[in-house]
C-alpha cells in the first residue's frame, strides 16, 4: 500500500502556515519516520494522514485511491497518541478489545485476537489492571496494542516514547523494531529525537518549518546531509560547521585555515563530523594548531572544544584521554575526504 503526498499545505484560521506544499511517497512495509523540531510540521503531517485534519491544498493518496476527504474510519490507519489516550476506567484487556468491539467482531474473535496482540507484546500478565497501575512503558505497549490489534495498513505513532525514561526508551525502540520486523505493517513515527529516527527508521523524512530537508536511508541523511541543517540537526554532537572563504585552495575563516584542494574559489560553508577529526602531530601535512577550550569524558571518548583563533572545533576523539587539558596545544588534521561543503546562503549541499 504505496502513500503519497502531493503538494499537501495545512494553514492554519490564525494564518501560520503548518506545512508548505510537502511531496512525500513511501512503500507498503516501510519504516517512516518524520524527524525535526517542535514547529516543524511533523504531527501536523501525522495527523493529515490519519485523518485527524483536513488539508488547505494538495491531496493524499493510498495506493492510488485519493483520500483526501475521507474519514478517518475508512482510512485503515492506527495511531498511537504521545499521551497514549487510555481509557482510565476500561481494563488493559478492554483498552484493547475496543476498537474490535465498534467494529461488531465477535466475541471468540475479539479474545483470540487480544491475545495474540498481547502474547506479541509481552501484555498478558496485564489485562486484568487498569491504566493507573501500569508503569510507563506498559501503557505505551498497550497503546500500541490497541493501534495494532485490528490489523490496520498503516500504524501511526505521534512521539510514543517521549514520556518514557532513558532506559525504557531504549526497550521500547527495540520492542517496535522487532514489531514492525515481524508484522510487516508499515509504520509513521514521529519524533524530534534524531536517536530514535537513526535507530528505527527504514528512511526518515527531516522537517524544518513546514518543509521537507531530506527523505533518505538513515546512513545517507547522517553521510551525506542535503543541507547545513540536516547536517546541524542530526549527530550528536552536531557536525562543525564554519563560514568563511576559499582562495586558491585553502578554506579560512575566523581564523582558521583548511586545505581543500579542488574547491572552486568563492564564499561556502565547510562542514566536518566531530567523530572525522583527526589528533595529529606538528609535522602531519595539512594539520591545524588548536588550543584545548574544555574537555568532557563522555564514556568511551572524550570531547574536546578546541579553539583555533575565534573558531571552536568540536573533536569527538576515541578513548578516554585525560591529558588533554583546557590550555593545551593540540594538532588537528580535516581529512579532505570526511569535508562538506554547503551554500553560503542557502544552506544546500555543494557537490
Amino acid at each position: 500500500m504505496g502513500v503519497r503526498l502531493h503538494g499537501v499545505r495545512r494553514t492554519f484560521p490564525d494564518g501560520t502556515v503548518a506545512l508548505h506544499g510537502l511531496d512525500l511517497a513511501f512503500e507498503t512495509g516501510e519504516f517512516i519516520v518524520l524527524l525535526g523540531p517542535s514547529g516543524s510540521g511533523k504531527t501536523t503531517a501525522c495527523r493529515l494522514l490519519a485523518g485527524l485534519d483536513m488539508p488547505s491544498a494538495g491531496r493524499i493518496e493510498i495506493d492510488g485511491i485519493d483520500v483526501t476527504a475521507m474519514p478517518p474510519r475508512l482510512r485503515d490507519m492506527g495511531m498511537v497518541f504521545q499521551n497514549y489516550a487510555l481509557y482510565a476506567h476500561k481494563t488493559v484487556y478492554e483498552n484493547i478489545a475496543y476498537p474490535l468491539r465498534i467494529r461488531k467482531m465477535s466475541a471468540a474473535d475479539i479474545q483470540a485476537r487480544v491475545h495474540d496482540i498481547a502474547r506479541l507484546l509481552q501484555l498478558e500478565p496485564y489485562l486484568g489492571r487498569k491504566p493507573a497501575q501500569l508503569s510507563g512503558g506498559q501503557a505505551q505497549r498497550v497503546a500500541v496494542a490497541r493501534a495494532l490489534v485490528w490489523s490496520p495498513a498503516i500504524c501511526l505513532m505521534d512521539e510514543p516514547l517521549s514520556n518514557l525514561d532513558a532506559l525504557l526508551r531504549v526497550r521500547a525502540r527495540t520492542e517496535l523494531k522487532r514489531l514492525h520486523r515481524d508484522l510487516g505493517t508499515t509504520f509513521v513515527f514521529v519524533t524530534h529525537d534524531q536517536e530514535e529516527a537513526m535507530t528505527l527508521g527504514t528512511r526518515i523524512a527531516v522537517l524544518r518549518d513546514g518543509r521537507l530537508e531530506q527523505f533518505d536511508a538513515p546512513r545517507d541523511v547522517y553521510r551525506r546531509p542535503a543541507t547545513r541543517f540536516v547536517a546541524e540537526f542530526v549527530g550528536r554532537p552536531a557536525m562543525n560547521t564554519f563560514d568563511g572563504d576559499v582562495r586558491a585552495g585553502v578554506f579560512a575563516s575566523m581564523g582558521l585555515t583548511v586545505p581543500v584542494p579542488g574547491w572552486p574559489d568563492g564564499p561556502v560553508t565547510l562542514g566536518i563530523r566531530p567523530e572525522q577529526i583527526e589528533c595529529a602531530t606538528r609535522e602531519t601535512p595539512g594539520a591545524i594548531a588548536a588550543v584545548v577550550d574544555v574537555s568532557e569524558c563522555v564514556e568511551p571518548d572524550t570531547l574536546l572544544f578546541a579553539k583555533c583563533g575565534d573558531a571552536t572545533i568540536i573533536v569527538r576523539a576515541a578513548g578516554d584521554d585525560l591529558s588533554m587539558a583546557p590550555g593545551q596545544h593540540v594538532h588537528l588534521r580535516l581529512p579532505p575526504a570526511a569535508l562538506h561543503r554547503f551554500h553560503r546562503e542557502t544552506g544546500v549541499r555543494l557537490p
